[in-house]
């Protein structure tokens, strides 16, 4: 028979419908609003009370951010269900409506701590009241992005066919990085002006969705009644299918990955903004840019490029280059490509250990090569992984991954950035245990002038300081730590892949006693009894049940989650 010649690009792209493009749109305004504050949001929340922020220690700050974790990447578990039950246009409306929220909630967070504590948090750096207004805000928005995507993939899923598939979700990843790509540069702009434009700004974009889903229609074969207790059996099922042994253990191991990826995002701006002396870019490259265009650089910059813009190099890379990597790794096993991937991106980490901001875009670059060998291939290798029977299972949770490495590495680097980096709580212990001033007074003084205080009582100037601290101290720990944590994540990802190709007679406890191994190095024995004992209370209940069949396979892990979420309440409760 002869077979059809593929369809030209052009003709790909003009048989695309509105709905598509709209959806694509949509989508980049989500990304746009997210990335916007999400860049700049690490800054803020360890900005001092006397400059308008809510000064949160780093400990706080890492709190935040692993209840953030765990909420964007374990609500779609089960959304997705939600999402093609009661409809795809009605979840996205819904999650922008949620995001917007969010936004203004942490835009006003002081004024709701004011009314909360009867004034009491006012001008109290990371006040418990101000603390939790802050984090609701945070939660909404954690949770209206993760019902935001599958209402959205759902829409565009609809609209494209077996054939163009593929080039229609590559103009889909291209969106999602032109919005992480600009959110920043509108973020940087706004936070001169005033930090709650940034939060204004992001709920203003995110509101245009609301716009724009008035010119989609929802699917005819999407309109469903909505049931209640189907709504509860869709999360429970959800929240059991993730303990499947296999897929468990390897999202267990594969975390590791992520826990050291994401602190390219909720560490890095602030050992950049701490440590990093940028003025060799700035002057060899920022000011000829900006006279190039007849301007000059914002006087807030001080001589240094802002964190935002630096970081960015790495959605710069992503959206320019992906292409390009993931055809070169096409050629090779999702194994080796993970493996090289975690390899080259934990030499990135390690590279972060310099105060200097050419060193430190090398770094972000380097990071940026292993990022896009080791994170697109997952899903590639997931698939290969499962049994025929079991793909779409493992595919809907693959990226649960994410959630189980960004929430505990979020855990393990606010206390020990607060301990060995921050700028500011080393200066203090400066002052007080190397030139001798009283406790009291080194507590009481504002934060914003620590650093001068420091600089007046050495004779130096603020950059002396900062020169002092880094020579005297080891700001840089936290990059050697999560390097550690990122290799020990691609052994284990080895010794897994072997495990799994040579299908034993008692593959269950073989993994159980991998995860124990992989998750006591990568986090601490904490988190590794935690995880073999979540798959042991599995593998007891599938046989007390004697479940078979799909239908079924769910309940052991429903009861194993069940316990350890009760447990955590009780022992949250007896604390």
């Amino acid at each position: 028979m002869e077979q059809t010649a593929p369809r030209s690009a052009w003709s790909q792209l003009g048989s695309f419908s509105a709905a598509f493009w709209m959806s694509n749109v949509i989508e980049m305004c989500e990304r746009l609003s997210y990335y916007g504050l999400r860049v700049v949001l690490p800054i803020y929340m360890l900005l001092a009370v006397e400059e308008g922020g809510p000064q949160f220690t780093n400990i706080q700050k890492g709190e935040i951010y692993a209840i953030w974790a765990a909420i964007q990447s374990f609500v779609p578990v089960f959304s997705g269900g939600y999402a093609d039950r009661f409809g795809y246009r009605a979840t996205v409306a819904v999650s922008v409506i949620i995001n917007i929220c969010g936004f203004i909630t942490m835009a006003y967070a002081q004024e709701i701590a004011a009314a909360m504590s009867g004034g009491a948090s006012v001008g109290v750096a990371g006040h418990p009241a101000l603390y939790n207004a802050f984090l609701a805000g945070a939660c909404m928005l954690a949770c209206g992005t993760a019902i935001f995507k599958p209402g959205i993939q759902g829409l565009i899923a609809s609209q494209i066919t077996a054939e163009t598939g593929s080039f229609a979700w590559s103009i889909f990843y291209q969106v999602v990085n032109i919005g992480g790509f600009l959110g920043p540069y509108l973020a940087g702009v706004m936070r001169l002006l005033a930090w709650r434009y940034v939060f204004f700004a992001c709920a203003a974009i995110a509101s245009l969705n609301l716009v724009w889903l008035l010119f989609i229609k929802e699917p005819e074969r999407e309109r469903r009644s909505a049931d209640l207790r189907e709504l509860g059996m869709v999360a429970i099922r959800g929240i059991g299918g993730i303990m499947e042994p296999r897929l468990f253990a390897f999202l267990a191991i594969f975390s590791g990955f992520w826990a050291m990826f994401y602190q390219l995002y909720d560490l890095l701006p602030n050992f950049i903004d701490d440590w990093v002396d940028s003025s060799a870019i700035y002057q060899g490259l920022v000011v000829p840019l900006f006279a190039f265009f007849g301007s000059t650089p914002p006087e807030a910059w001080g001589g240094n490029v802002s964190q935002e813009h630096m970081i960015n190099i790495n959605s710069l890379m992503i959206m320019t280059t992906v292409s390009a990597i993931g055809y070169f790794a096409g050629r090779f096993r999702s194994m080796t490509n993970m493996t090289v991937g975690i390899v080259i991106s934990a030499a990135g980490i390690l590279m972060l250990n310099t105060n200097q901001g050419t060193g430190i875009l090398l770094a972000i670059v380097v990071f940026s090569i292993g990022e896009m060998l080791a994170s697109p291939t997952k899903m590639r290798y997931v698939a290969d992984l499962a049994t025929p029977d079991k793909k779409a299972l493992y595919l809907g949770y693959v990226n649960a991954t994410v959630g189980i490495g960004w929430t505990i590495g979020s855990w393990i680097a606010g206390p020990m950035y607060e301990q060995t980096g921050d700028k500011v709580a080393l200066a203090r212990r400066y002052l007080e245990e190397t030139m001798g001033l009283d406790a009291a007074t080194v507590k009481a003084l504002p934060k914003s002038e620590v650093i001068t205080r420091l600089g007046a009582e050495l004779g130096k100037s603020s950059d002396q300081v900062r020169d002092l601290l880094w020579s005297v101290s080891a700001p840089s720990t936290v990059w050697f730590t999560f390097a550690q944590i990122g290799l020990t994540s691609m052994v284990g990802m080895i010794i897994f892949d072997q495990i799994t190709r040579r299908k034993l007679a008692q593959e269950e406890p073989v993994l159980i006693g991998m995860v124990a191994l992989i998750s006591t190095l990568c986090y601490g024995p904490f988190y590794g009894a935690m995880f073999a004992g979540l798959m042991i209370v599995r593998m007891v209940a599938e046989k007390v049940l004697r479940v078979s069949g799909s239908e079924d396979a769910w309940q052991p892990g429903a009861i194993a989650m069940g316990l350890a979420i009760g447990g955590g309440i009780v022992w949250k409760v007896v604390t």
